[in-house]
């Protein structure tokens, strides 16, 4: 930008080149009209003064699974709508483009382009630095990482969780670190970025793994759109409000994740050529994981007799992209709760998709991504449906903030309570916060996963479809009305009057409790030169 008023595009980091070029609405074969395209179909002129046989004349994407787009035994698809290119003749704008980074006019240094230098120098410069950083602010600033021996411990069964990050996972993530290893064996946790937050914030799960003394399990974070849809602009995505327990709110966790243990362990962008980067960057070792690479170390260290239970508590990306990309995944897995879906009832009960007006049936963990919803109902793993008809049992603050209060009190547990007492505040003052109960029930899985027997459930098997036609207003709904759906176990009853009891007797045990209680405690141990706490699982 700097000398950026200079009109004949001379510029002394890049060179520049006037490029006539457009944004591709369309694709080949160029002029063939069949109905797709409305700046040109039923027209005597095309609309813009468009060029009849330019970019833009073509046939027109109509829908994420468009046929036209799709080559017969290829993964990529032809169409190329969005894409930017040069062209001639009318069709495009006349733009400055910078082509190419100049070299640096010293041969000699190691640094081989002319920007790098001024980057640096303004960088380097004492003007507005930042004063401080972790080392400096404490002097005993130490990175440790918490890992359990697990070495003569029976382990119980192995579980992966796939959450997306909204309040209610976060929840549910302490309920299951809480649970007894003899219980269940939490293996790794996918994340979704398609949902309730930020991919940056798998941060937060981290510092929930840390302060719990759990830095051994994995974590891989999965696609941040919906299965067929674009990087940028993905509507279901959309749907996830700014704020209202949504991105920012579910980001910092209402504010409470700076209240957390920090955790060495931090999502980066850091990558190398082989994992799709451009090039290699600096410390390709400190890469974020990826959600089919956690599953595929867990299915490659499991003892072959054991087989997996997943628990989802958000969209079903990962789990469609490891059912398609995993040919054993179903002789692997054994069972999968999905805490989602909406059984469309006699009572005309709706759903929560309240972002989408138009669409009244859908639950948002199978709206946000119904394609995927629907490969992992139709494929042949057994699965339990914890449907919003029983998550709406178990969603009263009232009784989930009583029962915590009357509970001993752990550093997980006072967590818990601060999190949903601010939560039930912003409900009860702010009318875009009304609907906050909805991550209440996003516990039930955990707990039913936990407890089971000691809930008395009780599930119906029934034949049921996701409907997922590229239309938000019925995308994401579930038909039971269908003789060729999918055999499926729907939670139907359970004990949920001792189901608060449970939730805040196991939170409230003294048992694998929280290695490192909050980030004030961290800054206590870094200020002063004393020995790390030990713990005990």
């Amino acid at each position: 930008m700097r000398h950026g008023d200079r009109h004949d595009g001379e510029n002394e980091f890049a060179e520049m080149e006037y490029m006539n070029v457009t944004v591709v609405t369309s694709n080949k074969p160029y002029a063939v009209h069949d109905g797709s395209n409305p700046f040109f179909d039923g027209r005597s002129a095309p609309k813009f003064n468009l060029t009849k046989d330019g970019v833009h004349s073509g046939h027109v994407q109509t829908k994420l699974q468009d046929p036209f787009c799709f080559v017969n035994g290829s993964t990529k698809g032809i169409c190329e709508d969005g894409y930017t290119k040069e062209v001639t003749g009318l069709d495009g704008v006349r733009v400055l483009v910078a082509t190419k980074a100049k070299a640096n006019k010293d041969v000699t240094s190691p640094l081989d382009r002319e920007f790098f230098i001024s980057f640096l120098e303004v960088l380097n410069q004492r003007l507005h630095s930042g004063r401080f950083n972790f080392t400096s602010e404490f002097p005993y600033y130490r990175e440790i990482l918490y890992k359990p021996d697990f070495t003569n411990e029976t382990r119980g069964r192995p579980v992966v969780f796939d959450m997306d990050m909204s309040a209610g996972d976060f929840l549910a993530l302490i309920y299951l670190l809480k649970a007894p290893v003899e219980a269940i064996d939490l293996k790794g946790i996918l994340v979704s970025g398609n949902g309730w937050a930020n991919a940056a914030t798998i941060d937060v799960v981290y510092d929930v793994l840390h302060m719990m003394g759990r830095d051994d399990i994995p974590v891989g974070l999965g696609n941040v759109t919906a299965l067929g849809t674009p990087t940028l602009g993905c509507k279901y995505v959309r749907a996830i409000p700014q704020g209202s327990g949504g991105l920012i709110d579910s980001d910092t966790l209402y504010g409470l994740a700076r209240t957390l243990p920090r955790s060495p362990r931090r999502y980066t962008a850091e990558n190398s050529v082989k994992y799709g980067a451009p090039r290699n960057t600096d410390h390709p070792e400190l890469r974020q994981p990826l959600a089919f690479e956690v599953w595929q170390s867990i299915t490659e260290k499991r003892n072959p007799r054991d087989k997996i239970t997943i628990l989802t508590n958000g969209p079903l990306t990962n789990l469609a992209n490891i059912i398609i990309s995993d040919k054993n995944a179903s002789s692997i897995i054994e069972r999968v709760y999905i805490v989602g879906g909406h059984i469309i009832d006699g009572n005309g009960e709706k759903g929560n998709v309240f972002t989408v007006p138009s669409n009244k049936y859908a639950e948002f963990n199978l709206f946000l991504d119904p394609l995927a919803a629907k490969k992992v109902i139709e494929s042949d793993i057994d699965i339990t449906l914890v449907p919003l008809a029983a998550q709406r049992k178990v969603s009263s603050f009232r009784k989930f903030i009583q029962t915590l209060e009357l509970s001993p009190k752990t550093p997980e547990s006072s967590f818990a309570s601060s999190l949903l007492k601010l939560m039930l505040n912003l409900k009860q003052k702010h009318k875009a916060y009304s609907h906050m109960d909805i991550f209440l029930g996003e516990l039930l899985g955990a707990v039913l996963l936990v407890e089971n027997s000691n809930l008395t459930p009780r599930t119906q098997l029934k034949p049921i479809s996701v409907v997922a036609d590229d239309e938000t207003s019925t995308d994401g709904q579930i038909v039971t009305k269908n003789a060729h759906g999918k055999l499926v176990n729907i939670l139907d009853h359970f004990d949920s009057e001792s189901y608060y009891t449970r939730f805040a007797n196991l939170l409230s045990n003294k048992k694998q409790s929280a290695v490192i209680g909050s980030f004030d405690e961290q800054k206590r141990m870094w200020s002063s030169n004393t020995p790390d706490k030990s713990f005990f699982l």
